[in-house]
């Protein structure tokens, strides 16, 4: 690896004495289990987290990008390009802890390359026999990728060990915890450019296009930004990226949801909602119950907790202010991947345990209002951290 190019060319790449970090953790466990290989393979970077955690390098545009990782060898990398190995990417410079580099014109619109991938990695652990693999988290993979490796190292054991991959993930390291830090400030500074862009007139796709302009100058590799509008006493949804559309008009709410990464590929989120002259009573009143149920579920949140119980807990919070029920993905993990573990939601098997970075979002629906509040906090040893967004939880005027 070259440290004047990757000085020159990478906005802020994570340091070496990291990924080795993570490498020592992964190959205790794969001796603990008698675990040989584990395969990686993601195809993009809003929930496709494994890849960057080991090689630092995010998978892009649902292309796949793969590793071998041996218990006790450098990894090799399988990415798009040229199948000449002379041309194999990435180029070698950015690669730290490969030996070996492959590529393959891999797309997964073109049906018949969907194992090209995979063909490669039999090629490598075919010497192999009686080996013992995991794949991590398999059934995000593709098909095309784990069909055609089962299908054809049949002397191969293969065994999960993805709920320990994913422990080591959720808890950051002291210098991933600065780097969140940065994501979270990356929020606030979006959130208030979005604010800037609000008049009537505007389109909510222009509002979101100024937050995803500075979360570009700040470095973010990548950004996705909701906005939601409605009159006032009326509540306001999402529309999907291509029907944010409507015209903002005096009088209007408009919620805003930044989720982005900073230029080390942390994600954070964040939510606010902003008016056109006054604020509406029946918002401001749900808010402050959304900021109260918020707190409810923070107060809640400490090593050993469980998730799918603060769930209960929060929706028994609901109910008792007659209110209904949250029936989404209401609190989660995040680092590389927007929706990381722990996820508070029915299926979580993952505790709470100390430097893991919690995202609540509870919401507070009727009909005439939508009310979220949502901001990120790292868990204590005790409970959790000071919010590490500074814009404050409040109902903006605009």
């Amino acid at each position: 690896m070259s440290t004047d190019l990757m000085k020159e060319k990478v906005i802020h790449p994570i340091s070496t004495q990291e990924l080795e970090r993570r490498w020592k953790a992964v190959r205790e466990i794969m001796k603990e289990k008698k675990i040989d290989f584990l395969l990686i393979q993601n195809s993009q970077d809003y929930l496709g987290g494994y890849i960057k955690w080991f090689t630092d390098i995010p998978a892009v545009h649902h292309y796949p990008a793969s590793a071998i990782f041996p218990v006790s060898d450098e990894m090799t990398t399988i990415w798009h390009g040229s199948t000449d190995p002379d041309l194999a990417g990435p180029s070698e410079w950015i690669m730290r802890g490969v030996k070996k580099r492959l590529s393959t014109p891999i797309m997964l619109s073109l049906n018949y390359t969907c194992s090209f991938d995979a063909e490669l990695v039999v090629e490598e652990l075919k010497g192999y026999k009686n080996c013992c693999i995991s794949f991590v988290n398999e059934g995000a993979m593709t098909a095309g990728f784990s069909r055609h490796i089962r299908e054809h190292l049949t002397g191969a054991t293969f065994v999960d060990i993805t709920d320990e991959i994913d422990e080591l993930k959720a808890i950051k390291s002291p210098e991933e915890i600065e780097r969140i830090k940065v994501s979270a400030e990356l929020h606030d500074e979006a959130m208030k450019a979005c604010f800037d862009a609000i008049k009537p007139g505007a389109r909510e796709f222009e509002v979101a296009a100024m937050g995803r302009l500075k979360c570009r100058m700040l470095g973010s590799e990548q950004q996705f930004i909701l906005i939601g509008s409605a009159p006032a006493g009326q509540a306001f949804g999402y529309s999907s990226i291509h029907a944010m559309n409507r015209e903002l008009k005096d009088g209007d709410q408009i919620g805003i949801l930044v989720e982005a990464v900073d230029a080390a590929g942390y994600y954070t989120h964040l939510h606010r909602i902003a008016c056109i002259g006054k604020i509406p009573d029946p918002l401001q009143e749900q808010f402050e119950i959304a900021k109260e149920a918020q707190q409810f579920t923070l107060d809640l949140i400490k090593p050993g907790a469980d998730p799918v119980e603060i769930l209960a807990a929060n929706n028994e919070f609901l109910r008792s202010r007659g209110l209904v029920e949250e029936t989404r993905l209401y609190a989660h993990g995040q680092g590389y991947d927007l929706v990381e573990r722990p996820s508070f939601q029915v299926g979580e098997t993952m505790k709470i345990q100390a430097n893991m970075n919690i995202a609540p979002h509870p919401a507070v629906l009727t009909k005439e209002a939508t009310s979220i509040v949502c901001d990120n906090y790292i868990v204590t040893e005790t409970g959790v951290s000071e919010c590490l967004h500074k814009l404050p939880k409040e109902i903006f005027v605009v």
